[in-house]
């Protein structure tokens, strides 16, 4: 039987309720989530640039591939295969994503809107997701499973050092509100 001084009651100061338990167990994972997320964002953007430059995996919009030297498509699909494939194993992930992420909303801008407001109508979801998945990447970072943190942490530290420090402070300092 369980008293209310007893560690194991929901009640206690020190234990996890069974949702904080989860949130705990989720935040842990944290990093192998946005680590498989960034692989399969890169891998599919890859997979783009690839089909436009090779003609590889159905090729350019159904066929063929896209002129080399074409504006925009041509230099659209150089940034697909060479950011993609940068997300994909995490070698300068934010700069890769940005660039990436620019070349989506220009794509979405300058291909899609004129045709009509919204991407359902205009055919621009993929174009609108890309744009803000590797947005998201920008500010979170590649996640685990990335060149980055390998080579990062044989770099002298640097950003991630501080990164670490910061981190440790702001557990180990009180909440006040």
């Amino acid at each position: 039987m369980n008293t209310p001084n007893t560690p194991n009651t929901p009640n206690h100061p020190g234990s996890p309720s069974g949702a904080s338990a989860l949130t705990d167990r989720l935040d842990q994972s944290r990093p192998y989530a946005l680590g498989l997320f960034r692989i399969v964002v890169g891998l599919l953007f890859a997979c783009h640039g690839a089909a436009s430059l090779f003609g590889v995996l159905g090729g350019a919009m159904g066929g063929g591939t896209v002129p080399a030297g074409t504006w925009p498509g041509w230099y659209a699909a150089v940034i697909q295969l060479g950011a993609g494939g940068l997300v994909l194993v995490g070698l300068g992930t934010r700069s890769a994503a940005f660039l990436a992420s620019g070349s989506m909303a220009y794509a979405y801008f300058k291909v899609h809107q004129p045709e009509s407001l919204f991407p359902l109508q205009n055919g621009g979801e993929t174009a609108a997701l890309f744009c803000w998945a590797f947005a998201l990447l920008v500010f979170t970072g590649p996640g685990a499973l990335a060149l980055d943190r390998l080579f990062g942490s044989r770099v002298g530290g640097g950003a991630t050092a501080r990164r670490s420090s910061e981190e440790h402070e702001e557990k180990a300092a009180p909440v006040t509100a």
